[in-house]
């Protein structure tokens, strides 16, 4: 398991969009540094994110920027707390 950055404040985020909007949230979620990652999913939920940040205030302000992006309709974030 992978314990060089256990100070890292990681979460994954579950994202629904609406309608049509998927290529413009992508170019807006990678415009963001602190997202790593991001995947296409099925199920519920329309995209899956990645994020690590240095603190938990950096974390915030990740989140609040992601409320902002038009075509985001809902979505859910879960902090990683331990890897096993």
């Amino acid at each position: 398991h992978d314990d060089l950055d256990q100070d890292t404040v990681k979460a994954i985020m579950m994202i629904e969009l609406s309608g049509r909007s998927t290529a413009q949230v992508i170019r807006k979620m990678r415009g963001l540094p602190e997202l790593v990652k991001l995947h296409t999913t099925n199920g519920a939920w329309d995209l899956v994110a990645e994020i690590h940040t240095a603190t938990l205030s950096e974390f915030d302000e990740v989140l609040r920027k992601v409320r902002e992006v038009d075509g985001i309709l809902n979505s859910e974030t879960s902090l990683l707390l331990s890897s096993l």
